[in-house]
C-alpha cells in the first residue's frame, strides 16, 4: 500500500533534507576562489584601462529599464570604487568581515553592471547573482579569519540548501545555454564558424579551425555538453569524468575567445557539484590529516525560520527559472529583438552587425541633421546600439537633447537601422518613419520593430567581409 504524504508531511521532509548538515569544505573553496578571481578581474580593469574607457570617457551611457538614476561617481570616484571592490574581494577570500564584505561587494559590483547597458555580457550578471547568494551562505565558518576571531561560529558543516542553491545557479546557466542552441542557425554551425574565423588565432591554428568538420564538431559537442553536463555532474558515477570534461571545455573557450574571467569562474562554480568534502580529500593527498578536534555542529534554525528560508529560496529559484522563458510571450524571431537575450543565458548564439543613421529634424525650421552614431559614441557602444531597439530609443532621446528646437515644436528623431544576423543579408530593423524621440523606452517588444524572417544565406559569407562589421578593439 502506497503511503500518501500530506502537504505538511511533504514540507517536513523538505525541511529535513534542506537543513541536513553537509561538509562545509566545498563552500569554503568556492568562497576563496570567488574572492581571488574577483580581485584578478579588478586588476584587469586597471591594467587595461577599462574604467576610463567604459565609464568615464563616453559622453552617454545607456541604462537598463528602470535604472536611469544610476550615474558614475564624479572625479576619480570610479577608480576608488573599483579599488574598493578589489579589497572587498580579498576580504571575501580570507573570510574577513564576510557578511559585510559580500554585501558591499554585491552592491558595488551590481552598480558597475547597471552603469551602462551597452556593456551587457552574461558573466558580470552571473557574478552579481553569485555575490548576492554568498551574502546568505555561511562560507566563513571554517578556514576564515572570522572563524579564527570568533570560535563560536566555527563549524565543519553547513545546511544542504546553501550548497544546492549555488549548484542550481550554475546549473541554470548550463541548461539554458543549451536550450538556446536548439535553433536552425546553430545546427548550421554559423555562429561558431564566424567566431572561430575572427578569433585572431595563429595562422596554423586558424587554418585548422576553418575546416567545416571542426566548427561543426564544436557546435554539436557544445550543444550536447550544455544540455547534459548538469545531469552528468549530479550522477555520482559520472561526476568526476563530467567535471574533467567541463574543465577542458572552459579551457578551450578561454584559449579561443576573449571571455575574460568567465571560463575560470565557471570552473570554480562547477566544483560545487563535486562531493562537499572533496577539498579535504585532496588536502590529505599531500599532507597527513590533522588530529580531529571536536567542533560543535550548528543547530538548525527554528521551524518558522526554516519555512522563511525555504520560501525565499523558492521565490529565487522560480525567478531564475522563469525569466529565461519570457521570450515565449513575444511573437516573431527572438534573434531580431535583443531584449529577450539579456538575463537568459543565450550565450554565443548570435553574430549581429548593425549600421544606423539617425535624422534629427526641427519642424520649426524644417532643417534636418544627419547623425552617424560613431560621431558621438565610441565604437564599442555604437556596435551594441546597432541591433538593440531599446538602446536605439535611448540614443534618439539623447540626440533630441543635443539638438534643441528653435520653436515650440519638439525635434523629431528618425533612424534607418540595418542589421545583418549570422551572415544574412542586412535587413531594416525598425520602422524608419517613427519619431523615436517621442517613444517610451520599451520593456517588451516595441510596435515599431519590423518582423524579419530572413533565411540563412547559401553560401554563407566570411564575417570579415561583412560591411556592417565595425573594426572593434577586443573587450
Amino acid at each position: 500500500m502506497i503511503e500518501k504524504r500530506t502537504p505538511s508531511g511533504f514540507l517536513a521532509a523538505l525541511r529535513e533534507r534542506a537543513f541536513a548538515p553537509i561538509d562545509i569544505a566545498s563552500l569554503v573553496f568556492f568562497r576563496i576562489a570567488f574572492g581571488v578571481l574577483m580581485a584578478w578581474q579588478v586588476c584587469h580593469y586597471f591594467y587595461h584601462g577599462w574604467v576610463r574607457q567604459f565609464w568615464i570617457e563616453p559622453h552617454f551611457l545607456f541604462k537598463y529599464y528602470g535604472f536611469s538614476w544610476v550615474r558614475p561617481w564624479p572625479g576619480n570616484g570610479l577608480y576608488i570604487h573599483v579599488a574598493i571592490l578589489g579589497v572587498l574581494a580579498l576580504f571575501i577570500a580570507m573570510g574577513f568581515l564576510y557578511r559585510l564584505s559580500t554585501t558591499l561587494f554585491f552592491i558595488g559590483w551590481t552598480y558597475l553592471f547597471l552603469l551602462d547597458e551597452g556593456l551587457w555580457r552574461n558573466h558580470p550578471y552571473l557574478i552579481s547573482l553569485f555575490s548576492f547568494l554568498l551574502i546568505f551562505v555561511p562560507a566563513n565558518r571554517a578556514f576564515a579569519v572570522d572563524s579564527w576571531l570568533r570560535p563560536s561560529i566555527r563549524t565543519e558543516t553547513t545546511p544542504a540548501w546553501t550548497l544546492w542553491i549555488l549548484r542550481f545557479q550554475m546549473g541554470v546557466v548550463y541548461f539554458f545555454a543549451g536550450i538556446a542552441k536548439i535553433n536552425p542557425d546553430w545546427f548550421h554551425a554559423e555562429q561558431i564558424r564566424a567566431m572561430l574565423i575572427v578569433s585572431g588565432q595563429p595562422a596554423l591554428l586558424a587554418q585548422f579551425l576553418a575546416k567545416p568538420a571542426v566548427y561543426y564538431t564544436f557546435a554539436y559537442s557544445s550543444l550536447a555538453f550544455d544540455l547534459s553536463i548538469v545531469a552528468l555532474l549530479l550522477w555520482r558515477r559520472t561526476r568526476i569524468a563530467a567535471f574533467c570534461l567541463a574543465v577542458v571545455f572552459h579551457l578551450i573557450n578561454a584559449r579561443l575567445f576573449p571571455l575574460e574571467v568567465f571560463p575560470w569562474f565557471s570552473i570554480a562554480a562547477t566544483t560545487l557539484f563535486l562531493s562537499p568534502e572533496w577539498p579535504r580529500r585532496v588536502f590529505t593527498l599531500f599532507r597527513k590529516p590533522a588530529p580531529m578536534h571536536r567542533v560543535e555542529k550548528v543547530a538548525p534554525p527554528v521551524q518558522w525560520k526554516q519555512n522563511l528560508i525555504l520560501s525565499a529560496v523558492t521565490v529565487y529559484v522560480a525567478i531564475q527559472a522563469l525569466v529565461p522563458l519570457r521570450h515565449f510571450f513575444y511573437d516573431g524571431g527572438i534573434e531580431w529583438w535583443y531584449g529577450e537575450h539579456r538575463f537568459s543565458w543565450r550565450m554565443m548564439i548570435q553574430n549581429a552587425w548593425g549600421q544606423g543613421i539617425f535624422y534629427v529634424t526641427d519642424p520649426n525650421t524644417g532643417r534636418t541633421a544627419r547623425v552617424d552614431p560613431l560621431d558621438r559614441l565610441p565604437p564599442w557602444q555604437a556596435k551594441q546600439l546597432g541591433f538593440r531597439p531599446d538602446m536605439i530609443v535611448q540614443f534618439a532621446k539623447y540626440l533630441a537633447e543635443c539638438f534643441p528646437p528653435f520653436g515650440p515644436k519638439p525635434v523629431q528623431v528618425e533612424a534607418r537601422v540595418s542589421v545583418s544576423l549570422n551572415g544574412r543579408k542586412p535587413e531594416l530593423l525598425i520602422d524608419p518613419n517613427v519619431d523615436l524621440a517621442q517613444e517610451k523606452i520599451p520593456l517588451g517588444r516595441p510596435r515599431w520593430l519590423r518582423e524579419i524572417h530572413a533565411p540563412l544565406p547559401d553560401p554563407r559569407p566570411d564575417p570579415r567581409d561583412n560591411p556592417f562589421a565595425p573594426k572593434l578593439p577586443g573587450l
